[in-house]
């Protein structure tokens, strides 16, 4: 029930946002001003501090123009059996490095630059692995947006290289495939590294999409 009324608001957001940003009448303008309101409301119940002027002020500078999902970019680098993982600041879980893809970016030099800066690599992306809708992974947690993950697959330009974590996370870290630690399911489930690991062994047919 919360995952589906985050959805909700999220459409509802993103219909107000829209209407805001193509319609000319000041009468429209405020019946969207308060639909942005509600969607906020509803996205408050989801939370356990209801703080709706919170997520209005998120719901309001999120996105101008035609509302879109959004972009995360996410890359897989493998050595043997291992993959390449960053634990995150906020949960202390880890995650393929990656984040929100930035304009002006292709999404591949996205996911390479944020390897750079989350794990110290320099690395080259060679395949897409999957394009996944968030809300269609049933582990992944509620979010207030509506997200499209790319996972990219890439390789180490100089492989005597370590990584070393960057100032945004706590650690950076080669494992096992067959002992990964506690993944941040927001960001990387272990249908994402599967996916990239088949891709990476040639055993994919082709890249998975949602």
């Amino acid at each position: 029930m919360r995952r589906r009324l985050l959805e909700i608001a999220d459409a509802m957001r993103a219909l107000a946002g829209t209407g805001l940003h193509y319609t000319q009448d000041e009468f429209d303008r405020d019946r969207y001003r308060k639909l942005m309101r509600l969607a906020a409301e509803a996205a408050a119940l989801t939370t356990d501090e209801a703080d709706a002027e919170r997520i209005a002020g998120i719901f309001d500078g999120a996105d101008r123009g035609y509302v879109t999902p959004k972009v995360d970019v996410r890359m897989a680098v493998f050595r043997g059996d291992s993959v390449l993982l960053v634990r995150e600041r906020t949960d202390r879980l880890w995650a393929l490095p990656g984040g929100w893809a930035d304009v002006g970016d292709a999404p591949s030099e996205a996911a390479t630059r944020e390897t750079a800066e989350e794990a110290g690599l320099e690395v080259r992306a060679e395949a897409l692995a999957g394009v996944f809708d968030y809300r269609l992974q049933p582990l992944a947690p509620p979010a207030p947006f509506h997200i499209y993950k790319l996972v990219f697959v890439g390789v180490v330009l100089d492989e005597r290289s370590e990584p070393r974590a960057g100032p945004e996370v706590l650690a950076a870290a080669f494992h096992t495939l067959d002992a990964l630690p506690g993944l941040s399911q927001g960001r990387t489930l272990p249908l994402h590294i599967d996916a990239a690991r088949r891709m990476a062994r040639g055993e994919a047919a082709a890249t998975h999409f949602d």
